[in-house]
């Protein structure tokens, strides 16, 4: 007997849906974490907008001069040394600026600009441009790049970008991006139109190999209209001594050049969006800090950061590092395997016994000891310790407050005896008056005083041998007369 279609398909529903059910057609789904892991390291930390503002005055510079740039500014500390080092030295220049510096603690991408004096006065006129730079290429390098050749294209679109005596321009197709391992159906139209309209690259050469002329602009006209008139590009004027009678050749002003042979050593690889690396060259110009064939390709070194923090989560989890002696100091502390699990037992068996956990920051300190004294710590040993503390302490409360009523009262009967005294003294117009028939009418306490004192001298005139203290007259008897004189006889 054969099943309809529709069964069929409501059957395979079903099954699908019974948890714990796995089908041949299942695919194990991917692990959360490293999803959250690429997701964060694809949020952008600059956008769009700040990508091209912060790389309009450099963006026109020859490519190697700006992938020194580009690596010298993830050192931000180090580039503001330089700076320091080259106005201290402004006739410095070229490869011999570069090995004067040779024993300068910096890395090697920050000691090849001072081979280019006007590039370290331009970026010293506003540090926090040059660490934001060295941020965003750390985080982002492919929108870098990108955002460079966009605003290449936009200049020359201006006509404010091309070749001269100082240096060519020249446009090639971009290469094309690494296959895709089997893309969905849903994505593959999308990659067939991107790969049907490559984009093309604008490369940026010197004229002459061994002498560069770093160009001047000003990024809010170079670029024509700028996109975004609220973030308008920020301009650096050109120091005058390394540009005097700059000639304005297609918006650009080159000054004097700078004759190198080793010191640019770095170039743009716009096909990976990252930097290569001449070894020869960096050899010839680094002899203290030499590097193989196979450190072609530039990468960041965290030693040179000089504690300057990273920007972005990705970068700090990346390049992020242990000082010296980091693991003997936590062994020391006790936070190895063997005592966390000795610490994670410990505390399984205070939980089984009903016994607080220790705190294990004074935060949580200062946590368990509100909570003890407010009476809501659950399963505290020294919770009836604490309630005892809290009765002590509500008793004295209530015996400081009855002392303070005693005492007001007492003040009040006080002033009440003065005023009475007051009244009853002679030639006072009180006392004058005391025999009045209305007088206590007004005043009960003064009233009850008097009352009291009758009281208390009635009292004291019914007890025996209080005749004189009554005012009684008592008799004595006489002393016996003695007869016959009073010498001896």
């Amino acid at each position: 007997m054969r099943m309809p279609l529709s069964a069929v398909l409501s059957a395979v529903l079903y099954l699908s849906a019974m948890p714990g059910l796995v089908l041949a057609e299942d695919v194990p789904a991917p692990d959360p974490a490293p999803q959250s892991d690429t997701a964060a390291a694809k949020d952008p930390v600059f956008t769009q907008e700040q990508l091209d503002q912060m790389l309009a005055p450099v963006a026109l510079y020859p490519d190697a001069l700006l992938a020194q740039v580009l690596m010298a500014a993830t050192y931000p500390g180090q580039v503001s040394e330089a700076v320091t080092w080259s106005k201290a030295n402004p006739k410095a220049s070229g490869d011999d600026a570069v090995r004067k510096v040779a024993n300068q603690p910096w890395d090697p991408s920050v000691q090849a600009l001072v081979a280019f004096p006007q590039v370290l006065a331009t970026l010293g006129q506003d540090p926090v441009w040059v660490q934001r730079l060295g941020d965003a290429f750390l985080a982002q390098p492919d929108d870098v790049m990108g955002g460079v050749q966009r605003l290449r294209h936009q200049a020359q679109a201006a006509g404010n970008l091309r070749s001269n005596q100082y240096q060519n321009v020249t446009v090639q197709a971009a290469p094309a991006p690494a296959p895709a391992p089997a893309p969905a159906p849903a994505s593959s139209s999308t990659q067939v139109v991107a790969a049907s309209s490559p984009p093309t690259t604008i490369i940026i050469e010197p004229a002459d190999p061994q002498v560069v002329y770093v160009p001047s602009y000003n990024p809010t006209t170079t670029y024509g209209t700028w996109a975004y008139p609220a973030s308008p590009p920020p301009y650096y004027p050109p120091p005058p001594m390394y540009y005097p009678g700059s000639a304005l050749v297609a918006g650009l002003a080159f000054g004097t050049g700078v004759a190198i042979v080793a010191s640019l050593w770095g170039d743009c690889d716009w096909g990976n969006n990252d930097i290569d690396i001449d070894v020869n060259r960096y050899n010839n110009i680094n002899a203290n800090n030499r590097i193989t064939n196979n450190q072609n390709k530039w990468q960041h070194n965290a030693a040179n950061r000089d504690g300057v923090p990273y920007r972005d989560a990705r970068s700090r989890q990346q390049y992020g590092r242990q000082l010296d002696g980091a693991s003997q100091r936590a062994a020391f502390r006790g936070d190895d395997a063997q005592r966390a699990r000795a610490r994670d037992q410990a505390r399984a068996s205070m939980d089984r016994a009903g016994i607080e956990r220790p705190a294990t920051s004074n935060r949580q300190a200062r946590q368990q000891m509100r909570e003890a004294q407010a009476g809501n710590t659950p399963g505290n040993r020294m919770q009836p310790r604490n309630d005892t503390r809290a009765a002590e302490r509500r008793q004295e409360t209530r015996s400081t407050q009855a002392r303070q009523q005693n005492n007001q009262v007492n003040r009040r009967q006080g002033e009440g005896q003065a005023r009475q005294v007051a009244q009853n003294r002679p030639g006072s117009s009180a006392g004058r008056a005391r025999n009045n028939a209305f007088d206590g009418v007004r005043a009960p306490t003064r009233t009850n005083l008097q009352a009291s004192r009758g009281r208390i001298s009635q009292s004291l005139a019914q007890r025996p041998g209080a005749s004189r203290a009554a005012g009684h007259t008592i008799s004595r008897p006489s002393a016996p007369v003695r007869r016959g004189g009073g010498g001896r006889r």
